[in-house]
């Protein structure tokens, strides 16, 4: 039963924030559902409780009581915690939409270099009002994270826009998930102060920034461009048509920063100290997910890494200990904890919904598909890749379809060709950086090996993109149908495991 209560709770609260994203829900209301469930709860515990000796018919009657007042308390938990995420925008700067205002902030983020512009993340303070602005800047400063700034022009909302797969990109949102309500457009800027952010994020920018500088030095654009994007999720300086490029080969995973990059470092450590007779499994295991944090302290700790370093790591345990339940649990309860946090990433987060999305399918799917791949040689670890790619490419295309509009045809050729090479590609790219800071004329050689992989992988990409048939739209991919396979998929991987919780054994009975 304790079970039953765990995913009734979980999922409770799930669409309970699911329903509040789309629909406004009266706080009296919450509250009177909340109260009816708790005294349902009550009664069916304290007061309608059959003794063990009665029918079990009865005492089944009592436990689904109990699982439905769980429920609605959690559902109206869900409901909740998105109303209190959900606040008003400041009155004092919703008087000042439209109008030439002239404010002051401090970055909070690191600046994201875009082909024509940068864009910076600024929390300004009005009275007791504080809010998080978007600008757009041209490239000629160098703005960084923790400088004061005052800035003046004209303050605007964000707005919704078509993407050029003819969808509807929820733009307000895409910002409201990380507080930011307000844009403005190239506004004069001056610096009043420089390094006053968290004195940890300036130390992890600053390291970054030399290390980038280091691979900049030794490697050519635009290869520069796919390491940085590979071993720190540098992906911003990309041009447009080569950013489409990875888009249209379904290849764009490995310059986001995403779980499997994360699970590379991981698992070079967990294979570095596994490998040693003397050094115990589970040990091995913890290196490999203190490698994560310490990866994801240097690339800044934003919450995409974060993110895709919980996945990583979940998966990376999944696969080196076998003990997929266990891991299922903990992957509902990473889930759950940072939709607790930050309501809006089950609704307006793309990224944490991919990466939730293709956990489950590394998790679960690929050991029910690996049968069918046992013709492919294990050699550079290529069984394995073409297993986990074909099933994250299953489990992900009717999502990327509804969400985003298009699909990638040739995703598997290409990934299957580029992937056996990212490891190697990516520790490269670390040597390279290191040797440039400690020892810059070692840097070279390795460099120009780095730089022949990398030339290679961009070869592959661009080859495949150039293909006519490489990837198709379809704007209006219904919602309704993209349910209906992932609820196929859900009952065919956990088709025991539902039949089991809508089953009262008497176990449950027993230790309610």
């Amino acid at each position: 039963m304790r079970d039953k209560i765990f995913h009734t709770v979980c999922f409770g609260f799930l669409f309970g924030v699911l329903l509040r994203s789309f629909v406004f829900v009266s706080f009296y209301f919450t509250i009177l559902l909340s109260v009816i469930a708790l005294a349902l709860f009550l009664f069916f515990t304290l007061i309608s409780n059959p003794p063990e000796r009665l029918a079990s018919s009865s005492r089944a009657r009592n436990n689904w009581g109990v699982l439905v007042s769980v429920f609605v308390l959690a559902f109206s938990f869900g409901i909740f915690r998105f109303s209190m995420a959900d606040v008003a925008n400041p009155a004092i700067f919703e008087s000042q939409v439209g109008e030439k205002v002239s404010l002051g902030g401090e970055i909070v983020d690191e600046p994201s270099i875009r082909e024509n512009n940068q864009q910076l993340i600024v929390q300004t303070v009005a009275g007791e009002d504080k809010t998080k602005i978007l600008l757009s800047a041209g490239l000629g400063e160098n703005y960084k994270y923790g400088d004061e700034i005052h800035f003046a022009g004209t303050l605007k909302k964000p707005e919704n826009f078509i993407t050029d797969t003819g969808k509807e990109f929820d733009y307000i949102n895409y910002l409201r998930k990380d507080g930011i309500l307000y844009v403005m457009s190239y506004p004069k800027i001056e610096i009043v102060s420089e390094g006053n952010g968290n004195f940890i994020k300036n130390a992890l920018f600053y390291v970054k920034e030399k290390f980038l500088e280091k691979i900049d030095f030794v490697v050519p654009n635009p290869e520069n461009l796919l390491m940085g994007g590979l071993i720190l999720g540098e992906k911003s300086a990309f041009s447009k048509e080569l950013r489409q490029d990875f888009v249209d080969t379904g290849t764009i995973h490995i310059i986001a920063l995403s779980g499997y990059n994360i699970t590379i470092i991981a698992e070079w450590f967990m294979k570095l100290f596994v490998g040693l007779s003397f050094v115990p499994k589970n040990f091995g295991i913890g290196m490999g997910i203190f490698s994560v944090f310490l990866f994801i302290m240097m690339t800044g700790a934003s919450s995409t890494a974060i993110r895709a370093g919980m996945m990583a790591t979940l998966a990376l345990i999944a696969r080196a200990t076998g003990r997929n339940y266990d891991v299922a649990r903990a992957l509902i309860l990473a889930g759950i904890g940072m939709i607790m946090l930050n309501p809006f990433l089950l609704v307006f987060d793309v990224s944490f919904q991919l990466s939730f999305i293709a956990t489950v399918a590394v998790i679960f799917f690929t050991p029910r598909i690996e049968k069918y791949f046992l013709w492919i040689t294990e050699s550079f670890g290529l069984r394995d890749i073409v297993s986990v790619t074909t099933a994250a490419y299953i489990f992900v295309f009717p999502f990327v379809l509804y969400k985003m509009g298009n699909f990638s045809l040739i995703a598997l050729p290409a990934n299957v060709l580029v992937l056996p090479f990212i490891p190697l590609t990516m520790l490269l790219g670390f040597l390279t950086g290191f040797a440039g800071l400690v020892l810059p004329v070692l840097s070279i050689p390795i460099g120009y090996i780095s730089y022949l992989f990398l030339h290679y992988e961009l070869g592959v990409i661009k080859f495949f993109a150039g293909l006519s048939f490489a990837s198709f739209n379809f704007p209006n991919f219904p919602l309704f149908l993209a349910l209906i396979i992932y609820g196929y998929f859900i009952y065919n991987l956990f088709d025991g495991s539902i039949k089991k919780f809508f089953s009262m054994e008497k176990e449950d009975m027993i230790t309610l």
